[in-house]
């Protein structure tokens, strides 16, 4: 069995830091704020969006952010579900959300 010296151990990165995945808390303002929870998700996080803001300058842009963010999710795979009235949590592929059944919506 060979001995690892300091210089090889350090160099190795824990397992435990690898493929980690984080839950996110982000604020729709603009609708350009979609782009980062986009980045969010194709980096395998979690995220729980709050749209209440942009949905107070505009209504129009609150649905279309969130119609542009449920093509997206359905395209990756992933999963949307609305968490109360002001916001939205939104998994990668590898997350599903429990629904009970006759809240699935399709």
């Amino acid at each position: 069995m060979k001995k690892l010296d300091a210089e090889e151990l350090f160099k190795t990165p824990p397992k435990e830091t690898a493929n980690k995945i984080y839950l996110k808390a982000l604020s729709i303002q603009e609708t350009s704020d979609v782009d980062s929870v986009r980045t969010e998700l194709e980096a395998g996080n979690i995220v729980i969006a709050r749209i209440t803001p942009l949905a107070r300058k505009s209504v129009d842009d609150a649905r279309q952010a969130v119609d542009e963010l449920c093509a997206f999710i359905k395209e990756l795979g992933g999963d949307i579900a609305r968490l109360g009235e002001e916001r939205l949590v939104i998994t990668p592929p590898s997350i599903k959300i429990w629904r009970k059944s006759s809240e699935i919506i399709e």
